[in-house]
């Protein structure tokens, strides 16, 4: 059986993230404006099956929108450092299904440090993926010369994301003012792991 492509838009093999489950796909102008406008055109777009829980946790309209700006700010050079797709990969009969979202906030701050964030579908949570995305995000942060330090900031309560986050190895660094709790890698403490 063939298989549409994982996106009909990434050209660029720097906006594909491959990890040993997922094909992690930067999302463009395209997508974003798609999912706003007629989410259920997001599937033709991206090649994938989109699970009805769509869209994930805190992957929410005012975060596609949020990135939308700010590549219609920044222009393509933003690519990359905004949305991701997270695409489980076909296997056998079953086909390629968007289980989740995650990104970074910007490009990295003056002083290196960039921050992440993550939202996996209802039908998958509890399965690796939300650690399996934070790892592939980080790392290529990561591997960026103008990038020192990865962040997260998670909920008190949401403890599945403080074990995704200790599966990636991070480490907690903080309570900020709003109560959430920042959690933070370096390049150093990715060299020891």
């Amino acid at each position: 059986m063939l298989r549409p492509p994982a996106s009909r838009l990434v050209a660029d093999e720097n906006f594909v993230i491959d990890t040993a489950r997922m094909r992690l796909i930067a999302a463009q102008l395209a997508h974003l404006r798609t999912e706003l406008a007629d989410p259920s055109q997001l599937a033709a777009l991206l090649g994938v099956e989109v699970p009805a829980s769509w869209p994930p946790g805190e992957y929410d309209r005012d975060a596609i929108v949020y990135f939308l700006s700010q590549y219609e700010i920044r222009g393509p050079e933003a690519i990359g450092w905004y949305g991701w797709y997270a695409v489980r990969r076909a296997q056998g009969a079953s086909v390629a299904q968007l289980v989740g979202a995650g990104g970074y906030f910007g490009p990295p701050t003056a002083e290196g440090t960039v921050e992440i964030g993550y939202s996996i579908a209802d039908e998958v949570r509890g399965e690796g993926y939300g650690t399996e995305l934070a790892q592939a995000l980080t790392d290529r942060a990561l591997r960026h010369p103008g990038v020192r330090r990865v962040i997260a900031h998670v909920a008190a309560d949401n403890v599945a994301s403080h074990k995704v986050l200790k599966r990636a190895g991070f480490r907690f660094a903080a309570v900020g003012a709003s109560g959430k709790q920042r959690y933070e890698r370096t390049a150093k403490a990715r060299s020891a792991r």
